[in-house]
């Protein structure tokens, strides 16, 4: 979401949605209408200290940790985090959670 926000134009809009995947699992997705990512650094966004803009002319800096560290938690976890983007029309993050014990009862 941070990022999302980071590096989205201010009249873009970024929402958060968690929905049933299957019996025991949800997906969490995170969706802009931001600037998106180019085709060539998707492959690379979750690799340490990796930055898309390397020109250093963002007010908000970043060390590029925090894609790296979301993704080692979610595969800490057993599960998958996913990023889908073009260009120009912006972006989703989603990833899986599986649900806890009491959340499958209902």
């Amino acid at each position: 979401m941070v990022n999302s926000i980071k590096y989205s134009k201010e009249s873009s809009t970024t929402e958060v949605s968690i929905e049933d995947l299957v019996k025991n699992k949800i997906i969490v997705r995170v969706t802009d209408n931001g600037e998106g990512i180019e085709n060539q650094y998707i492959p690379r966004l979750f690799e340490r200290f990796y930055r898309v803009d390397k020109s250093g002319s963002r007010k908000e800096g970043g060390s590029g940790l925090g894609l790296a560290i979301v993704k080692h938690i979610i595969e800490a976890h057993k599960e998958k985090i996913y990023v889908e983007s073009v260009f120009g029309v912006g972006s989703e993050f989603s990833f899986t959670l599986e649900k806890t014990k009491e959340s499958t009862k209902v």
